[in-house]
């Protein structure tokens, strides 16, 4: 197995350049086009991650999650969500590392078979941050007016965290 995986990179860049061959496409100056492009799109970026990140920062040294967590308990507790979660479902649409964070933390504290420590895992995979993509791709795209779109996600992140807290009671009960 794991010299398959070895060899995977390796022949999928083999097999690219050989369709590109094959399609008659200069390969170098298509290469040196795709680095532009990337560079035009990091200097597009760039100041998004370079505010984005102390915010988060900030965000989590402040303490307001762990009071948000607390506010938050009788709500969580009658849509059937873990209390555990709170911290997760707030880090979520801002940052992924932080809620991977979160998620950690969760899933070694709960287990990894625990109902909190799967409601956790399956959180993280059913949602998005939010708010990182859409100042990425915003800034990438260069788009001004997208008043409508942040509260769409949110809604969305919300029903993905209420969706998999009940599937996650559905399938392993609690």
């Amino acid at each position: 197995m794991s010299a398959a995986l070895s060899l995977t990179a390796p022949v999928l860049i083999s097999c690219v350049l050989i369709c590109a061959a094959a399609k008659g496409v200069e390969i170098y100056p298509a290469m040196v086009a795709g680095a532009k492009k990337g560079l035009r799109v990091l200097a597009d970026i760039l100041p998004a991650l370079i505010v984005l990140f102390p915010a988060i920062y900030l965000l989590r040294a402040s303490g307001i999650p762990a009071l948000l967590e607390r506010g938050l308990a009788p709500a969580l507790d009658a849509l059937g969500i873990p209390r555990e979660t709170a911290l997760l479902m707030l880090l979520r649409p801002i940052s992924g590392s932080g809620a991977l964070g979160a998620a950690a933390e969760i899933i070694g504290r709960a287990g990894a078979d625990s109902l909190v420590g799967r409601t956790a895992a399956v959180m993280i995979g059913s949602s998005e941050t939010t708010l990182y993509v859409a100042a990425v791709y915003f800034g990438a795209a260069g788009v001004r007016s997208g008043s409508w779109v942040i509260p769409a996600a949110l809604c969305a992140d919300a029903a993905c965290f209420v969706c998999s807290a009940w599937i996650c009671r559905i399938f392993w009960g609690g």
